[in-house]
């Protein structure tokens, strides 16, 4: 049966790795929302379009970009990925409540989720970390931007990717700063969609995300009953 894991948790929580480790471990699809709209409003043939360059200005900031415009392309996104027949697991989306619930004109994505997968199919999750954690994993960590490993940079030697060896780059919103305003808008927007979640009869599973990737992994495995 196809399911729709959605993962929570602040800046630096480990939603991207925890979503890969369980994708390749059930044979589900990441659909990183975070990573899909960076490529989005970076990509060269989108740069004339005024409302995706406004859009571009926000996400560089470390804002949340327009909800609305938000939900539409990620709705839209994942109405084609519930046809090809596999389960979902997505790392923070939907990010605020709008897009989680939209409104009397705008389907929201945990009603797309509910109509394409069925309710009792949707496993809400939050990985909790304290700031101080968030801040100092964010603004460690490399990327390859090719094949999208995350190192620490106390963990590699060079600057070469260990899976591909391509270059690592710092992500433009992994600055100290950007991190603090991006904890802010977690707390202000994206906290109160679990109340809601919570009202809709769903039981959202809390994770500690303070130990190695491994053990936050078995722990998520354990508390959901996954096999």
């Amino acid at each position: 049966m196809k399911k729709v894991i959605i993962i929570y948790g602040p800046p630096g929580a480990g939603k991207g790795t925890q979503a890969n480790l369980l994708a390749a471990k059930l044979g589900f699809l990441h659909f990183d929302t975070g990573k899909y709209l960076e490529r989005f409003v970076h990509d060269p043939e989108n740069q004339k379009n005024p409302i995706i360059k406004k859009e571009r200005v926000l996400f560089d900031a470390g804002k949340l970009c327009t909800p609305g415009w938000v939900l539409k392309i990620v709705r839209q996104k994942t109405i084609e990925l519930s046809r090809s027949n596999f389960g979902l697991v997505f790392s923070g989306s939907p990010r605020t409540v709008f897009e989680a619930f939209g409104d009397s004109k705008n389907q929201g994505l945990i009603e797309a989720f509910e109509k394409y997968y069925g309710k009792k199919n949707i496993i809400p999750i939050v990985l909790q970390v304290s700031p101080k954690t968030s801040v100092l994993r964010n603004s460690s960590r490399l990327v390859c931007f090719v094949c999208g490993t995350v190192v620490l940079s106390g963990n590699c030697v060079g600057k070469m990717c260990p899976i591909c060896a391509s270059p690592l780059e710092r992500r433009t919103l992994d600055t100290p700063e950007i991190i603090k305003t991006r904890l802010k808008e977690y707390a202000a927007r994206t906290e109160p969609i679990l109340d809601g979640l919570k009202k809709r009869g769903y039981r959202p599973q809390e994770i500690n995300g303070e130990p190695l990737p491994y053990t936050v992994f078995k722990n998520i495995v354990r508390k959901i009953k996954l096999s």
